[in-house]
């Protein structure tokens, strides 16, 4: 399966203050990190991983969290380093790291970049006070601030800016002057990607056991459509459902969304990883390791830090294809689709003709794509597009 991309997330579960609406595998920091320990632990799991991929070569790295800044530069240099000695990193490859303002040493940029990371995303998240206080984040505005300047300075070419909207009683113009503060910063320190996306409310989270008071869903959509148009006035293209650049699209999240492979390292993190069988049949498999720091830790004593894999049901397939493939607003190539899923074309064509005639799909020899109208019902569409359950005989 040498033609489909292979990519590698790398995972540090801890943060400063854990966000009520955050669901992703982070725990607050108690006491000094066991960064040793854990950089030893992921170069340990990334060894016995690489057994699985041939002589692939890994594209992206996106190191994420939790919080990755929390984590000192010289153990970054240290993990990133065994990683090129291992032969396995493309020499172009783009390695992507998750930094928050507030739980960032100044100093540790110049390290970071010298140690290999060439592009930063920067967990901004709103320009206003008083909201960052609303959803809990534990920086400041003058923090952000500070950390872009700080990366600038440093010497990043490539930096991704967090922003969201449809936070706790934001109105309309709130967040229009956060996404008009997001473009001013862009253009002062030539910052060409920004992430634009709605805060929603997950399961298991402190906002899920209390709710905020969040906008309605009209003024959701009046702040989506609004921050589109500043966007699209500014000359930033939207590439996918939350992304916007100015030629500097995120390669590692273009492996995700046109259904590539992942090796994944870390407490909690998933990886999927495509093969074919002695049949030559295409079998894809979904795993993730050990959730908790601690248990991650302790499977470095064991076989393996994997804690389960599943094999992708053929019938599920070309609905996790779809799910990525057309958040891209150009879509997907039909040779693409043939290449990562082993299945006919013309039979996803049939599959989705009713979508077509009614204008939410549009298709010709090469592609299938979601029409304007059909971008705003991508979930009405993937609904559709669920497997048949299976049926007790």
């Amino acid at each position: 399966m040498n033609d489909i991309p292979l990519s590698l997330y790398i995972h540090f579960p801890w943060c400063v203050k854990k966000c009520p609406y955050c669901d992703f595998n982070s725990h607050t920091r108690k006491g000094e990190l066991p960064e040793q320990a854990y950089v030893d632990a992921l170069i340990q799991d990334f060894s016995q991983q690489i057994n699985n991929i041939g002589q692939r070569k890994i594209q992206t790295i996106f190191i994420g969290g939790g919080t990755p800044s929390l984590i000192s530069a010289t153990q970054i240099n240290r993990l990133l380093e065994t990683l090129r000695q291992s032969n396995r990193l493309q020499d172009d490859i783009e390695i992507t790291l998750e930094a928050n303002p507030g739980a960032i040493d100044a100093s540790h940029f110049d390290a970071y970049l010298a140690a290999g990371v060439n592009r930063l995303s920067i967990g901004v998240q709103s320009l206003n006070d008083d909201s960052l206080k609303q959803i809990g984040r534990i920086h400041s505005v003058k923090d952000t601030h500070q950390a872009i300047e700080r990366a600038h300075t440093a010497g990043f070419k490539r930096i991704n800016l967090d922003i969201m909207y449809g936070l706790p009683e934001q109105n309309l113009q709130a967040s229009k002057q956060d996404i008009e503060q997001a473009i001013a910063l862009s253009e002062q320190y030539n910052i060409r990607h920004l992430s634009v996306y709605q805060l929603t409310i997950e399961p298991n989270t402190e906002f899920a056991v209390r709710p905020p008071k969040l906008p309605d869903s009209e003024q959701y959509w009046d702040m989506q459509l609004q921050a589109q148009a500043l966007l699209q006035s500014a000359e930033f293209t939207q590439y996918e459902v939350s992304a916007y650049s100015q030629e500097d699209q995120c390669q590692h999240n273009l492996n995700y969304w046109h259904f590539g492979d992942y090796l994944a390292i870390g407490a909690g993190a998933h990886g999927k990883l495509s093969k074919l069988d002695s049949n030559d049949t295409l079998v894809i498999e979904r795993y993730w390791n050990h959730r908790h720091p601690n248990a991650y830790l302790k499977a470095s004593q064991a076989a393996s830090f994997i804690a389960k894999t599943k094999a992708v049901p053929n019938s599920d397939i070309d609905f996790e294809y779809l799910m990525n493939a057309l958040r891209l607003k150009q879509g997907f190539a039909l040779s693409d689709y043939a290449s990562r899923t082993h299945h006919q074309p013309k039979a996803l064509i049939d599959k989705l003709s009713s979508f077509i005639e009614q204008g939410y799909l549009e298709s010709n020899l090469q592609r299938i794509w979601a029409t304007q109208k059909g971008y705003q019902y991508l979930d009405t569409i993937l609904v559709e597009c669920l497997p048949e359950p299976a049926t007790k005989s």
